[in-house]
């Protein structure tokens, strides 16, 4: 019998390297604390409530009545519930404010810090993250 469990753990260890491994980056890695960003009158087109982060997916107007699109990572889903927000929280079609800071890459991605509700209610959306900056107290 013990045979039989040790030859089960090992296979275990063989295979484990070739499952695929869900990459967790820090928040220095993907984006930058010296690029603050702030959007005004962002539209929310979805959110995606998953694990690691939850990503809110944002349309944002320009000058000219153009409009970009934009994905706001937040922190985890628990982290969110324990702050009082929910999956229903945030429906498509809500006007919000969003501050956060840019990715590195250049790309439509922001890191957010605050989400404010048009009832005015300000969320902390930020992660704990070595290299983030601290959040509002």
């Amino acid at each position: 019998m013990r045979n039989l469990a040790l030859g089960a753990v090992a296979a275990g260890l063989l295979v484990a390297p070739a499952l695929p491994a869900a990459a967790h980056h820090s928040f220095a890695a993907e984006f930058d604390a010296n690029r603050p960003v702030r959007f005004e009158r962002a539209v929310v087109k979805r959110m995606e409530w998953v694990n690691p982060h939850v990503w809110i997916h944002i349309e944002v107007p320009l000058p000219g009545g153009k409009a970009e699109q934009w994905a706001i990572e937040a922190g985890t889903p628990n982290v969110l519930f324990r702050r009082g927000f929910t999956k229903e929280a945030l429906l498509p079609g809500t006007v919000i404010v969003v501050d956060g800071y840019r990715a590195k890459d250049g790309s439509r991605r922001a890191n957010g810090r605050d989400m404010t509700l048009p009832d005015g209610r300000t969320l902390f959306l930020g992660s704990t993250d070595i290299g983030a900056p601290p959040g509002r107290r």
